[in-house]
């Protein structure tokens, strides 16, 4: 098992402390009314879906969601809580496995997924993704902006760009994590060489794209 993987394993129980820090919460109440109003009367897909902790947003205007993840303790976490009507399905498996679906998605939502992966790896990340949803469908991505004093620092930068954190567990255990910091450019001129058209929406501490095709 990687470090990663089992980093989100064992932090399962721990993941949504890093949304009570007191500094987001005014960043984080707005996107919470931006994620409902994206996903008003949508069918989603929500890949790397954790806890659960934006699905129960996403649900309370959603048409459906499908969420998945690799790891089996978070999804035991998120299958306990309440979605109202919405009808919510789960299951444990690696985005990258994704199959072209029988009926494509209006909407597929990725939080703070993006920083996850790999630099030389986002081409193939979007493309496999925009196989998930039909003509007029989008994606939509959430993740963090680099705050000092805030975010974990940088621990080191590979040969690709990547940069990564330690990340430290509340029994000591430490992992190191990849977590990429782009800005606005940077995705812009991937998706510009991919022919795709993107909204840009950032924060305090953190930035939204939602991408679709580009209109001609």
């Amino acid at each position: 098992m990687n470090q990663q993987k089992e980093y989100y394993q064992k932090r399962a129980k721990e993941y949504e402390q890093v949304y009570q820090k007191p500094e987001r919460q005014y960043d984080l109440e707005g996107f919470h009314i931006s994620m409902r109003e994206e996903a008003n009367n949508k069918n989603i897909l929500e890949i790397a879906c954790g806890t659960g902790y934006w699905t129960k947003t996403l649900a309370e205007s959603a048409k459906m969601i499908h969420a998945c993840d690799y790891n089996e303790a978070v999804l035991e976490i998120a299958k306990a809580k309440d979605y109202s009507n919405t009808p919510v399905t789960f299951q444990q498996l690696d985005f990258w496995e994704l199959q072209k679906p029988k009926q494509l998605y209006d909407m597929v939502f990725g939080g703070f997924i993006w920083s996850h992966i790999e630099k030389e790896k986002l081409p193939d990340f979007i493309e496999l993704l925009w196989k998930q949803v039909h003509k007029e469908g989008m994606l939509l991505f959430m993740d963090n902006r680099y705050v000092e004093g805030s975010s974990t620092p940088i621990a080191r930068t590979d040969q690709m760009g990547n940069t990564y954190q330690i990340r430290r567990l509340a029994n000591g255990e430490e992992f190191e994590v990849i977590k990429n910091f782009p800005d606005m450019l940077e995705i812009y001129s991937l998706l510009a060489e991919m022919d795709l058209n993107m909204e840009w929406s950032e924060s305090e501490y953190f930035w939204t794209i939602t991408i679709t095709e580009i209109k001609i």
